[in-house]
């Protein structure tokens, strides 16, 4: 008990980096939801794109790999002058937080290996849709390595600094991708239902 009070009391939430880093957590999943659903709907970032659904998608990967790059900023930023909790200095921590952050860091990068470009930024909702699912390494470890592992390097960066803040960042990290995949989960398989529907059509005809 007294290890979770002194948790939460290192955490200094009113420090305005660290809000700023909570707002733009929660803010670069909206932003790609919402711009990849009015591209599904009206063909907003193709019209852009000139009518190259591919440079539309791409514009938009850049558009999200930015953006986490000034999240990710933003986040060490605001670890610098959060406290220091001692419980979690010890060597033995620090050598855990590498591995956390490193596994992290194998699970996005493989699963964009594995997704390709047009696959991990959102394509099928340009109309370029994958073959079939994925379902090797990393996607035979956990259903959303990129989520995952993305929640996982902000762990491993607040456990290396023994900052209870980048602890508590992570976990807010990896629920705000949670309610991201209950819009997003449902939305992609409809699309996919829809391609695989008018594929049997097809076929029957």
């Amino acid at each position: 008990m007294e290890f979770v009070t002194e948790f939460f009391s290192k955490i200094d939430y009113s420090q305005k980096t660290f809000k700023y880093s909570l707002f733009l957590i929660c803010f670069n999943p909206t932003f790609w939801n919402v711009a990849a659903r009015l591209e599904y709907e009206d063909k907003t970032l193709t019209k852009f794109a000139r009518g190259n659904a591919r440079y539309g998608c791409y514009g938009l990967a850049v558009a999200i790999f930015s953006l986490g790059i000034y999240r990710d900023f933003i986040y060490e930023l605001a670890l610098r002058t959060q406290p220091v909790m001692d419980a979690l200095t010890h060597p033995l921590i620090k050598v855990l937080a590498v591995l956390i952050f490193l596994s992290g860091n194998v699970l996005v990068l493989s699963s964009m290996w594995a997704l390709g470009v047009t696959g991990t930024y959102l394509g099928d909702y340009f109309g370029i849709m994958m073959d079939e699912r994925v379902t090797g390494f990393p996607f035979n470890i956990c259903s959303n390595p990129m989520y995952d592992g993305s929640s996982l390097c902000f762990l491993g960066t607040g456990l290396y600094f023994g900052k209870p803040a980048g602890i508590f960042t992570s976990f807010f990290v990896f629920l705000v991708y949670r309610f991201a995949l209950l819009y997003e989960e449902p939305f992609t398989a409809m699309i996919y239902a829809k391609r695989d529907q008018k594929s049997a059509q097809k076929k029957a005809e």
